[in-house]
């Protein structure tokens, strides 16, 4: 027997966080009640509904994604173009990545079917490394290198202190390679971080997530999640 809200945020409805909000809602039935109790527990043979669609028990899956450059990190897209889960044909779970990539942005994206996994990792209270490499215009000076480090104002808010690491330089091309680790997640992070110190992106990579890597990985490819991965990810998150 299981909590109603930890088998809803398994089968991927929503985080637990918001299957309670949805049961408190009184949108949620089993075998045909509906259930308010935020304690209450279901067993597998129990039929669970939300706003009358019954949800299915899926055994929870984890992957890292080496995602391509030109992919879409989404479930579907309006407008035809690939998306992450193009590359997972035989998957049955309906997994979704946890947090996003932009288009132009290649790298590691995990992708699952457990949304409290998935809300535990993204929350703001956690703090997960992620390490970025990118490449851009102009030549980064030690001030500004220094201002990515203090944190610096996108979207009016400032960001948090990061660290920042000049990897190369080219004085001739006038481009530099730069590493970015940040733990926040706002949308286009390090490319405006980039462009509020002066140099736009033009080639940007998700290098590791935590502790995780991509090794042996290609774009495209992807792994399955190791058990004592997983729960190094939750305890890694928690213990910040």
């Amino acid at each position: 027997m299981e909590r109603l809200q930890k088998v809803m945020a398994h089968a991927g409805v929503a985080s637990r966080r918001e299957s309670e909000k949805l049961i408190a809602a009184g949108r949620v039935k089993v075998n045909g009640e509906v259930v308010r109790e935020l304690g209450y527990k279901v067993s597998n043979n129990d039929r669970i509904e939300v706003d009358q669609v019954p949800i299915y028990k899926e055994e929870p899956v984890y992957y890292v994604f080496y995602k391509p450059i030109g992919v879409i990190s989404a479930v579907k897209d309006d407008k035809d173009r690939k998306v992450v889960t193009d590359f997972f044909p035989g998957i049955e779970q309906r997994i979704y990545p946890v947090g996003r990539l932009d288009y132009n942005t290649s790298g590691l994206l995990l992708l699952t079917n457990d949304g409290e996994f998935a809300n535990t990792l993204m929350h703001p209270r956690y703090e997960i490394n992620k390490v970025y490499v990118a490449k851009v215009e102009g030549v980064i000076t030690g001030e500004e290198r220094k201002q990515l480090e203090r944190g610096v104002e996108i979207d009016g808010v400032k960001t948090a202190p990061a660290q920042a690491k000049i990897l190369s330089v080219d004085k001739d091309k006038k481009t530099t390679i730069i590493e970015l680790v940040i733990h926040e997640g706002r949308n286009r992070q390090v490319r405006k971080m980039l462009e509020a110190v002066g140099h736009p992106v033009t080639k940007l990579k998700r290098e590791r997530y935590g502790f995780l890597d991509l090794k042996g990985l290609k774009p495209g490819d992807s792994r399955t999640l190791l058990k004592h991965e997983i729960e190094e990810l939750l305890a890694n998150a928690k213990k910040k």
